[in-house]
């Protein structure tokens, strides 16, 4: 059915507020400061590129183009690619052949038993592919039919399917989108594929939340692959609400009116749960909202963040929320470090022995315990409208610790350095220098 044009500006104005990116009297970051991180950036990126023909981890680039990886890994991973290319970083031509080569080994319509329970469902969007081009559709292995037992998961994580169609909307928003949403990739459109990916990870249908349960687990976010999680999961879910929002926004440039109004009533399902299902109700959580309902129900920073950051959290519910960020910032060490964030509140650990009820790294090691400045964008951008000098103090953390790092960005620090990780990893420049820099 043809929609009136003022269904279109509705949406219009929807989608224009995609991201909290308050107004501000003076930006975040100053021009010298914004070159010191393009500069920073720019010198990670160099050591995540493998040109075509060069060996990485004992495996040659026989893709044709150079590879994009994390750094560190030898892999192109789709979330840590999608990031690097928000970064605005890599040209477009790098973004489309990544892409190409995202959807061409995308599952084909007949699941993939690989045994003991472990499943890669129709349609499914890969975890990472390898620069000799064989795609990875779990954590924790390069080899593209390894079982695992279910260690990192009965099936696929849930991002992946999401993240796909955020660097789709970033390619398609500088180009004529139907066409380009158009093209035919192994007998299917773009937009096509990006509606089956969609609909991969298992839901609630009443909440629509990211669900998930021992039998069939599914990590719901790559930066939490060592964490073992059950039930609803609160930053699956998130990325889901965005991934529906660009979705919405996808549909419409293509036409499919009836499409855009059901990712947005999704988008909206989803919002009108978060607080609902993942709020601390009785008093446990500290005001926070709880990274699952099952196992490891920990307080989640990380995801509380996000969800200002997205906008799936509005009104009283945001102001609470932010207060207890704030009060978490007041205690040293209690989310942050050097400006980089924790997965978990210091004083919120599930016992003395780890941060998380579950995970496999030693306690305050990598994503249970050790900080991270992936998120530190995210932070700075929801801190600056209602508490502008102390998203300053944040942000002078984090050049401080850059600028005495000799052109080290880690994976993730601790502190004495005894939990740093990987120095040159391009998600922790890339995705804040992106946020910050097109705020």
């Amino acid at each position: 059915m043809k929609q009136t044009p003022f269904f279109l500006l509705c949406l219009a104005l929807f989608f224009s507020s995609f991201a909290v990116q308050p107004a501000q009297a003076e930006p975040l970051l100053s021009s010298e400061e914004l070159s010191f991180l393009r500069g920073v950036a720019k010198e990670t990126l160099k050591s995540c590129v493998v040109e075509p023909g060069a060996v990485s981890s004992g495996k040659t680039n026989t893709l044709g183009f150079r590879a994009i990886t994390p750094g560190g890994y030898p892999a192109i991973w789709i979330q840590d690619f999608t990031i690097i290319y928000s970064s605005g970083l890599i040209p477009r031509e790098d973004g489309i052949r990544h892409l190409k080569l995202i959807l061409e080994k995308q599952n084909g319509a007949v699941a993939k038993d690989l045994g003991k329970g472990v499943i890669v469902p129709p349609f499914a969007i890969a975890d990472h592919i390898n620069v000799d081009g064989n795609p990875v559709f779990f954590p924790g292995t390069y080899d593209p039919v390894a079982n695992q037992n279910g260690e990192f998961g009965f099936r696929p994580p849930t991002n992946n399917q999401f993240d796909v169609i955020w660097l789709s909307q970033l390619l398609a928003d500088s180009v004529n989108a139907k066409q380009f949403l158009n093209q035919k990739i192994a007998g299917r459109s773009i937009y096509e594929r990006l509606k089956l990916a969609f609909d991969v990870p298992e839901v609630d249908p009443t909440t629509q939340l990211v669900h998930t349960t021992e039998e069939r687990r599914a990590v719901g976010f790559i930066f939490y692959d060592t964490v073992y999680m059950t039930g609803d999961l609160l930053m699956a879910s998130l990325i889901r609400f965005r991934a529906a929002k660009q979705l919405a926004s996808l549909a419409t440039k293509m036409g499919e009116y009836e499409d855009a109004k059901h990712f947005l009533e999704i988008a909206e399902k989803i919002s009108s749960n978060i607080v609902p299902v993942f709020g601390d109700h009785n008093g446990t959580h500290g005001g926070w909202l709880k990274a699952s309902t099952g196992v490891s129900s920990q307080p989640d920073v990380w995801g509380n963040i996000y969800a200002l950051y997205v906008g799936a959290i509005n009104g009283k519910n945001r102001e609470r929320l932010l207060k207890t960020i704030v009060l978490a910032l007041a205690k040293p060490g209690e989310i942050e470090f050097e400006g980089a964030i924790r997965h978990v509140p210091l004083s919120f650990d599930a016992s003395p022995t780890t941060a998380w009820e579950r995970a496999r790294p030693k306690h305050n090691t990598y994503m249970n315990g050790a900080y991270w400045h992936t998120p530190v964008g995210w932070l700075l951008t929801v801190m600056a409208d209602d508490y502008p000098d102390l998203a300053k103090k944040e942000k002078g953390h984090w050049l401080n610790h850059l600028r005495k790092q000799d052109g080290r960005v880690w994976e993730c620090i601790g502190w004495e350095g005894k939990a740093n990780k990987n120095p040159s990893f391009a998600s922790s420049i890339a995705l804040p220098f992106g946020i910050l820099y097109n705020q």
